[in-house]
């Protein structure tokens, strides 16, 4: 049986809470949830399966079950105070949240949420609410500061003057207690950085900073000591005084925390047991039969209460119905006069509040985004250049993984001569240096698995375009690949041997460019696509492994069957391969054997100059040629027909490797578009 959401039980008063606060207006903001109710579909374990086939004939359809995890929840929560979600683990608290956030889709979800009685949900709702998640999610190497100011670019419209962003970003440090670490870094692992319950108020922080009306947190007190939680739980307090509809899950409050708690619902399995005052919770439990001891947490007492009758049959359910009558028996209906809600948002701006830089309530009013594109893409680019600026130890590796293999495959390919042996020697390198382009872009993986649920934080109230996090992704990856391709191209180009000039440099170092564009680009797509960095890395090895072997080097191209010919064309390295021959071998007058040096690697190679120069006169003749000991017979033209690499040119394949790259990073854009929701269906 559901409660009516126009229902209070208030029992008893608390007294901490409301001491020496003066009378305030009738309260501008209800939040109002009647009968929400979402259910899931899950399959039946094997061990039910084994036993419902065995019961039933043998083509009959696999089990599959529902579950509720909400079931006909109601209540409200209204500006000023705190709205506490409880349960054990499983009870709905965080699918609660989730459905008042519009975190599940509408198609899912049956029952009516609504705000000053007006349905909520869409642009509106983004635009007024701040959803903060149980995880901290934020840059290790951002100072507090900066980590709430970059969060006023992104939230903040552009209408306001950089002081006053400034302004908002000094006076919610000192609403969140966090000016003593003002100008200190996040932290991580590796850097010592802010406090515990510091960085959850910095969190808090980032998600608040348009001061929002409606406020949802999962857990903001998991994992911090009793002090720290506390002191979050006041911080949220002063919010919702400011102006503010908080709602929260908790999973096992404090006395003291309880104390400065307005409601609480409590929930087991899908249904509500208690909704009420936290001081309502020692008649309620008293006359279900289970008093609560004097000097006892009541919040701990109740939640102990309900996993105790969990483990009975129909426990759960018998408290939730004795909660049914209970309510029916104590409610108190109070008339709570409110505004329309779109005078309400308009009345909020007047005070203050920034809601966005929202100025009027319609819903047609409210801007999808705060910022123009070429805004957002710029504050995106400075986050994160400062962040990877700061952690030089990370480039400072790749560098000096480039260098060494290019150390290495220089000594190793140390002055090669034009001689047939010499074609060989290069071929291997050129495979060999333009695959480890690709390999070595591997550590991109990371970047974006790591930076994905800062990114759904973020986009889920619209703080920045998909669009504008993929272009300034590719902007701030830009510079570190020339710096990676010069150095590479200095380390062998002129170790090697290799001919050409200043010209024909300039091409290896764009072309060692483009591969490491086209690398990183391909990199970045998968890691949208595996979101774990190990299955990822495998993934990535497997794939390159393929290309390499399907590039032209093992096998010529005329020489690969023709139903793997496709993947011969789609092979990123086959095109950066391919460059570099020709930019290599493409001066037809440069000769790579001469006479019998044309015996290289046959049988006659083991034979006497004599006998090779015999047998050289011998096919002179027949030829009816004069072919002597410096006749060229093999140019670099010849070269480039041998390895079949004559089906582009050097600048089409350079074009073909820079398009790769950016064909990667659209559908980069692509999977962030359609497959990073963050909605329950």
């Amino acid at each position: 049986m559901a409660t009516s959401g126009h229902i209070v039980v208030d029992v008893g008063t608390d007294e901490d809470a409301s001491a020496g606060q003066p009378p305030v207006a009738p309260v501008p903001y209800r939040l109002s949830f009647t009968d929400l109710s979402y259910t899931v579909r899950t399959r039946g374990g094997r061990l039910a399966s084994l036993l419902s086939r065995a019961r039933a004939s043998t083509d009959s359809p696999s089990p599959s079950t529902t579950r509720a995890l909400l079931n006909g929840i109601s209540g409200e929560a209204r500006e000023g105070e705190l709205f506490a979600v409880m349960g054990a683990s499983g009870s709905g608290k965080s699918t609660l949240v989730d459905s008042l956030a519009g975190r599940i889709e509408r198609e899912s979800l049956r029952g009516t949420v609504t705000l000053n009685d007006e349905a909520l949900h869409g642009r509106r709702l983004r635009a007024i609410s701040a959803y903060v998640m149980q995880d901290d999610l934020l840059y290790p190497m951002l100072t507090v500061r900066e980590t709430l100011m970059y969060a006023a670019e992104f939230r903040l419209s552009r209408a306001l003057s950089p002081a006053r962003k400034r302004e908002r970003v000094d006076a919610l440090i000192d609403q969140l207690g966090l000016a003593s670490a003002a100008d200190t870094v996040i932290g991580d692992e590796g850097h010592r950085g802010v406090s515990g319950g510091e960085r959850r108020r910095v969190s808090i922080g980032t998600d608040i900073i348009h001061d929002p009306i409606l406020l949802f947190l999962d857990e903001p007190t998991s994992g911090l000591d009793s002090a720290s939680a506390f002191m979050v739980v006041q911080v949220l307090l002063d919010i919702a005084r400011s102006g503010s509809v908080v709602v929260m899950t908790i999973h096992q409050p404090s006395a003291r925390i309880l104390g400065i708690l307005g409601r609480l619902l409590l929930l087991s399995r899908g249904r509500t047991v208690y909704a009420g005052t936290p001081a309502g919770l020692i008649p309620f439990f008293h006359e279900f039969g289970k008093p609560i001891p004097e000097n006892e947490n009541p919040a701990e007492f109740a939640l102990d209460t309900i996993r105790e009758l969990e483990r009975q049959p129909d426990g759960a359910a018998l408290l939730a119905d004795f909660n049914a009558r209970w309510q029916a028996d104590h409610r108190i209906i109070e008339t709570v006069n409110t505004m329309p809600l779109g005078v309400a948002i308009s009345e909020s701006v007047c005070r203050g509040k920034l809601v966005a830089g929202t100025v009027t309530g319609t819903a047609s009013s409210v801007p999808t985004y705060a910022n123009p594109l070429t805004v957002e893409v710029w504050v995106l680019i400075k986050r994160s250049f400062i962040n990877t600026r700061r952690m030089p130890e990370l480039f400072g590796m790749r560098l000096g993984t480039i260098m060494l293999t290019g150390l290495i495959l220089a000594t190793i390919f140390l002055r090669l001569d034009d001689t047939p042996k010499g074609v060989q020697e290069r071929l291997g390198f050129f495979a060999m240096g333009m695959s480890t382009m690709f390999y070595v872009c591997a550590d991109a993986l990371p970047v974006f698995v790591q930076e994905r649920h800062i990114y759904l934080r973020e986009t889920a109230h619209n703080s920045y375009r998909r669009l504008s996090y993929v272009l300034a992704n590719s902007v701030v990856s830009f510079p570190p690949l020339v710096i990676l391709s010069l150095a590479f191209a200095v380390t062998t180009f002129f170790a090697v041997g290799l001919a050409g000039g200043g010209a024909s440099f300039a091409f290896f170092a764009l072309i060692i460019l483009a591969s490491l564009w086209a690398g990183s680009g391909f990199v970045t797509f998968l890691s949208a696509v595996v979101p774990h960095v190990m299955v990822g890395y495998t993934v990535v090895v497997a794939i390159l492994a393929y290309f390499l072997l399907f590039s032209g080097f093992f096998i010529n191209r005329d020489r690969i069957p023709n139903y793997w010919i496709w993947f011969h064309y789609i092979s990123l390295v086959k095109y950066p391969y391919q460059a570099v021959l020709q930019n290599e071998f493409g001066d037809a007058s440069r000769c790579f054997a001469r006479g019998v040096q044309m015996f290289e690697g046959t049988p006659i190679a083991g034979m006497t100059e004599a006998v090779k120069l015999k047998v050289l006169g011998a096919i002179s003749a027949t030829l009816g040629t004069n072919m002597t000991a410096a006749t060229c017979v093999v140019t670099g033209a010849d070269v480039l027909r041998q390895q079949a690499v004559t089906d582009l040119g050097k600048w089409m394949c350079l074009l073909v490797t820079a398009a790769f790259g950016f064909f990667f990073r659209a559908l980069f854009y692509v999977v962030l578009l359609v497959g990073s929701k963050n909605k329950r269906k």
